[in-house]
Parts: structure tokens; sequence; C-alpha cells
């Protein structure tokens, strides 16, 4: 029996090296490509790299020579102030690959879209809510739902087997540290004073392994073909009272509540209706925040020697 290929666009990510990692488990052929080599700590040797701009589609044209049974798009530009390569690699990367997949089209195209794309429509946010591109802010934004529209459209003209995936805020080991999570559980392991907003953002924060089952669950399943899914824990949650359970558990840190100033466009409540894929899928989030953090503590606390 052939052994089925999975193509991880952002492989060397930190969503797309755990999503390698079980690909590899579940004995699929897992090819990434990404803009950059793979840290040491993200590196896995059963994956095959490729070094390519998904944004200049002549280039991925030649790098893209084999048929591939699962694409799982992860791409993108981190660094949002540039605007351009934003837009070039969130949008233009996404139509690039489903033009090039459909003359070779996969078993399941999957898109991880973003909560932001629901722009500033009121939390619990769900699958139905219509959003007007120029009322969101970001290029990071309109790029997601720009290439979401796309996909969607593609599907509905010539049935290119797609689906979205809105992620609200994943966590867990080998995130690099520029988001959240990581930069509390580094100060308060390592007993800092640090400074944060005051706190009072409502989020919702998934464990990666749930983001992974969640993934695996769509590419597997037919009827999710051309349809926006939500995940998220399903649990949002205070922003302090995240720092204030990492500072218990990690029994450290003096964060500094109020010293960094919101955005003037930062949504206060910020979290999905995740009951679409609950009742289409039969997914439910197994992880808790508790179970979730103190793990992911762990990790950090292990892996730099703390």
């Amino acid at each position: 029996m052939n052994k089925k290929n999975i193509l991880i666009v952002g492989g060397t990510g930190f969503i797309g090296y755990h999503l390698a990692k079980k690909a590899i488990q579940k004995k699929l052929i897992v090819t990434s490509i990404s803009t950059k080599p793979a840290k040491k700590i993200r590196y896995l040797k059963k994956v095959k790299y490729i070094i390519c701009d998904i944004s200049d589609k002549k280039k991925l044209t030649k790098v893209i020579k084999k048929k591939y049974d699962y694409v799982v798009n992860l791409g993108g530009y981190v660094d949002h102030a540039n605007k351009k390569k934003t837009l070039n690699s969130h949008y233009i990367g996404c139509k690039n690959l489903a033009d090039i997949f459909i003359k070779k089209t996969p078993k399941f195209f999957l898109q991880i879209g973003s909560c932001v794309e629901y722009g500033f429509n009121e939390s619990p946010q769900n699958e139905n809510m219509v959003t007007n591109i120029k009322s969101i802010k970001s290029t990071y934004g309109e790029a997601k739902l720009s290439a979401t529209r796309y996909l969607i459209d593609l599907y509905k003209k010539k049935k290119f087997p797609a689906s979205i995936l809105r992620l609200y805020l994943a966590y867990g080991p080998r995130q690099d540290q520029n988001r959240l999570i990581p930069i509390t559980i580094m100060a308060c392991l390592k007993n800092r004073i640090f400074d944060c907003s005051t706190g009072d953002q409502i989020r919702d924060f998934i464990h990666i392994d749930d983001v992974i089952r969640a993934i695996f669950k769509l590419i597997k399943s037919k009827k999710s073909i051309g349809q926006i899914f939500n995940i998220g824990s399903g649990k949002p949650v205070k922003v302090k009272s995240v720092i204030e359970q990492i500072r218990k558990i990690s029994k450290g840190g003096f964060p500094q509540y109020g010293k960094i100033k919101l955005r003037k466009d930062e949504i206060k409540k910020l979290y999905p209706d995740i009951k679409k894929i609950k009742k289409e899928i039969n997914l439910s989030p197994k992880i808790s925040f508790n179970k979730g953090i103190t793990s992911t503590i762990k990790y950090y606390k292990d892996s730099f020697l703390i």
C-alpha cells in the first residue's frame, strides 16, 4: 500500500513542526515548504525541506513537482509590520498554491485562517458572520480574508477541495519567544520584572495538540470541504488570569500591569463559537488550560535549564 503524501507550507514554524511530527507518526511522507531552514529545535530528520517563497509563482511551480494527497497552508510572513510582504505571503502565496494545485488536485487543501478575519464582529464569533473587508484594520487580516474568499470561490466554481480553519491563540512547546505565553513563561521562570497591559482583554487559548487533532480530523473529512471552521478551546479567559496562572505554577515573576498600552484598534473580547466544528466534525478540545500550560512551562524550564 502506497504511503500518503502531505505538503506542509510553513512546516518549519511552530504549528508546522507539530503537524509534521504527528504526520510522521501517522506514517505519512512529509514535505515542507518555507522561506527559511528549520531552526534546530524544530528540525525533523524525516521531513523533506524545500526553501521557496510562495509569493514567487514561477519558483513555486518549479519546486512543486509531484501530486500530494493533502496540502496544509500555514505559510506567511510573521512580521506583519511589512505590509507588502504580509499581503504577498498570506494572500498572493495562497492564491499561487491554489492555482498550481488546481492542476494537481489533492484530496484536501486546508488553509489555516485567522480570527482576525472577523474584523470587529462581536464575540463569540461564528462562521456565518459576514465581514466587510474595508472594516479590517490590518493588512494581515485583509490578506487572510481575501485568501479565504478566493478558496471558497474556487470550490464553488471548480469544486476545488479546500477548507478553512480559523485559528484563535495556539500555544505549547517550541513556540517562538515573541508571543504572550512564551514571553510570560520565560519572565516568570527567571523571576523578572516585566511590562504588560492591564490584562483585561478576553482571549481564547488552545493547546497545540488540540490544533493538530483538528487539522487531521478536517483533512480526513470529505463533508468539511468548501466550509469554514473555527477552532479554539471554547473557554475564553482574561489575559491577566493567564499571566497569574503562569506566575503561580512558575513560582516567580513580577508583571507590571498597565505599562503596555492597548492599540487603538485592539479588540477587547476575541473568542470563537466552536459549535460548528463540534457538530459537523465531532471535534471537541481535550486539553484543559491548566494541563496545557503546566506541560508548556515544564518544556521551557527543561529546555532552557532554568
